[in-house]
């Protein structure tokens, strides 16, 4: 099998490479905008468990991302067998007050070339009658929240664009599975290295290795949702029934920990 990983050069998406080579021994297409990262991390996984490795450098957040990806893989002769759309940033900002290229970046990697990506291989997949698909949603896609507006409507379409395709899909022979993680323990939401740890201490943050190996076992199994942790099914009724008041007390405080 050969599986195709965005955001591939770290943290969730170098696990999802890591795990899929040496437990599944996919060859892989991994993909990111770290272009040295990516070739350190493309050659490690091909000397310790011995699957051929394509890093292909692409900013996923420009127009047609979606195409040159997939037309890279058909110049190598890569039939696709597992899409993995995990490629993702965060920012936590009011929106008057962030730059507009900012929040086009965002729409455009979490749901335009997410959509292109699935689109194009999907069509490949379905025609084969094979083939899985996992997409990276978020937890947050329950909230209403200031600070991440952006963030959560992306994800809230991933969630919602997974579900509806696992249906057009499932008759064809294909699987689509969508991951709601809460937060994981990358650099991805920029909070300090002490408060990363004590997050990992009490089980509110999940280990990234974790998070990937459950989320390829429910895409592997055909499963439509992922949401791994006992803790995020609990938090979602409080999400739904924060005060407002709450919601800016706790904006006020999450900004002194994610200003530069």
């Amino acid at each position: 099998m050969t599986a195709l990983v965005t955001g591939a050069s770290s943290g969730i998406g170098l696990q999802y490479a890591t795990i899929l080579a040496r437990d599944y021994s996919c060859d892989l297409l991994m993909v990111s905008n770290q272009e040295k990262e990516l070739s350190e991390a493309a050659l490690g996984i091909s000397s310790s468990y011995g699957v051929r490795t394509y890093p292909f450098w692409c900013d996923l957040s420009r127009q047609n991302a979606a195409r040159e990806v997939y037309d890279y893989a058909a110049a190598q002769g890569l039939e696709i067998d597992i899409l993995i759309n995990n490629a993702g940033f965060f920012f936590f900002n009011a929106l008057y007050d962030t730059p507009p290229e900012k929040v086009e970046n965002m729409v455009m990697l979490h749901v335009v070339t997410m959509t292109g990506l699935c689109r194009l291989f999907g069509e490949d997949m379905c025609r084969r009658g094979r083939g899985y698909i996992l997409n990276m949603s978020s937890l947050c896609k329950w909230m209403e929240f200031p600070g991440i507006q952006t963030y959560i409507a992306t994800k809230t379409y991933i969630y919602s664009f997974s579900k509806s395709i696992w249906y057009e899909m499932k008759p064809m022979g294909v699987g689509v599975t969508v991951v709601t993680p809460g937060a994981v323990d990358t650099g991805l939401y920029g909070l300090a290295p002490n408060l990363r740890r004590l997050a990992v201490r009490l089980g509110v943050s999940l280990p990234p290795e974790k998070l990937a190996a459950r989320a390829l076992k429910r895409m592997f199994a055909g499963k439509k949702t992922c949401m791994p942790g006992l803790i995020n099914h609990i938090s979602i009724p409080l999400f739904r029934h924060f005060p407002d008041r709450v919601v800016f007390k706790v904006m006020k405080r999450l900004e002194k920990f994610t200003r530069p």
